[in-house]
C-alpha cells in the first residue's frame, strides 16, 4: 500500500510540474501559427548541416519551456516547413539553452563555475550530434507520418512533387505560385490548440506513470552506491536522469541534494542527458518521431553523454 501511495505522489510531483511547460509551448506552437499562417519563415531558416542545428538551438535562448513544452513548438517547425536540422537542434538543446533553465542552474551551483559552462555546451554539442545522426536518414523514415503529411504540404512544389503532397493531381507544377495561406482565425487556432494540447496531456499521463512506477520500484540509494566510481557513476546517473524524468527547469536542485556524492562528470550526464531522453518523453517525441527515430536519438544520447562525462571526469578528477 506504501508504495502505491509513494507511486502516486510522484506521479503527481512529475505531471503537475511538466503541465504548464507543456501548456506554454502549444500556446506558442499556435501563436506561430496564427501570426505566420503556412511558415514560410520557418522555410528560410539555414539549411546547412552545421548552421541548421546552430540556429535551432539559439531560438531555446527566447523560449521558456523545457522539454516538454519544446515538444510542440518543434512540431510546429516541422510542420511549417523548417529545415530539418533547424527543428531538431531546438528540440534536443532548447530544453537546457533557455533562461529559465540557465538561471535554475547557476541558482543551484553558483560555486562551480565550470558546470555553468559546461552544461549548454554539452547540451549543444548533443544537439549537434543528434542532428547529424538523424539526418543520415530520409525524412520519410524518421518523421512521424501525420506531421511528415503535413509538412510536405507547406513546402514548395520545387521541392516536393505533387504526387508527394498526396492532392491526387498528376502533371506539371502551376506557373504561378500558389496564393500565402490565409490567417485562420483566432477560434480555430484555440480549437486547433486544445485538441493538440489534450493529445499531448494523454500522452505526458501515460510517460509520467511509467516514470512513476519505475522510481518507485528501483530506488536512488541502488544509482548513488557507484557515485564515486569514474565510469559506472556516469552510467548510474544517466539511468537515473532516465527514470526520475524530472523536467530540465529544476533538475539542476535535484541534482544539488547528491552532487558531492558523485564525480563531476556523472552531475554533467544527469543534467545534460534528462531533458533529451527520459521515460516521460517517450510518449511525446511519438507526435513527432518515428518509434525507430526514437530509439536512435536515444542511443545516440546515451554514447555521446558517456563520452562527454568521462571526459569530464578525466579532466576534472
Amino acid at each position: 500500500m506504501s508504495r502505491l501511495v509513494t507511486i502516486w505522489a510522484v506521479f503527481q510531483g512529475l505531471l503537475l510540474e511538466a503541465l504548464p511547460f507543456l501548456l506554454i509551448g502549444v500556446l506558442i506552437a499556435g501563436l506561430a501559427r496564427w501570426i505566420a499562417p503556412g511558415g514560410r519563415w520557418l522555410q528560410r531558416l539555414p539549411s546547412q548541416p552545421l548552421l541548421a542545428p546552430l540556429t535551432g538551438a539559439a531560438l531555446g535562448f527566447a523560449l521558456p519551456a523545457c522539454e516538454c513544452g519544446n515538444v510542440p513548438v518543434a512540431r510546429r517547425l516541422l510542420a511549417g516547413g523548417a529545415p530539418l536540422g533547424s527543428a531538431l537542434g531546438f528540440l534536443f538543446a532548447a530544453p537546457v539553452l533557455n533562461p529559465i533553465v540557465l538561471a535554475s542552474t547557476w541558482a543551484a551551483f553558483p560555486g562551480q563555475p565550470w558546470l555553468l559552462a559546461a552544461r549548454p555546451l554539452a547540451a549543444l554539442l548533443l544537439a549537434l550530434a543528434l542532428s547529424a545522426l538523424l539526418q543520415q536518414w530520409p525524412e520519410g523514415q524518421l518523421l512521424e507520418p501525420a506531421l511528415l503529411e503535413e509538412r510536405r504540404l507547406s513546402q514548395p512544389l520545387a521541392e516536393v512533387g505533387l504526387l508527394e503532397r498526396r492532392s491526387g493531381l498528376v502533371g506539371a507544377a502551376p506557373a504561378a505560385p500558389p496564393p500565402p495561406p490565409e490567417r485562420p482565425s483566432l477560434t480555430t487556432v484555440l480549437e486547433h490548440s486544445s485538441r493538440e494540447f489534450l493529445d499531448l496531456a494523454g500522452l505526458l499521463v501515460l510517460g509520467s506513470a511509467l516514470a512513476a512506477v519505475v522510481q518507485t520500484l528501483l530506488p536512488r540509494t541502488w544509482l548513488l552506491a557507484v557515485g564515486g566510481a569514474p565510469t559506472i557513476s556516469v552510467l548510474s546517473l544517466m539511468l537515473m536522469a532516465v527514470v526520475v524524468s524530472v523536467c530540465s527547469s529544476v533538475d539542476a536542485f535535484l541534482a544539488l541534494g547528491f552532487a558531492a556524492q558523485i564525480t563531476p562528470g556523472a552531475l554533467l550526464a544527469f543534467l545534460v542527458l534528462g531533458p533529451v531522453v527520459d521515460l516521460k518523453l517517450l510518449g511525446l517525441f511519438g507526435v513527432v518521431l518515428k518509434p525507430r527515430a526514437i530509439a536512435l536519438t536515444a542511443a545516440g544520447a546515451f554514447v555521446v553523454v558517456l563520452l562527454i562525462g568521462q571526459w569530464v571526469n578525466l579532466w576534472l578528477l
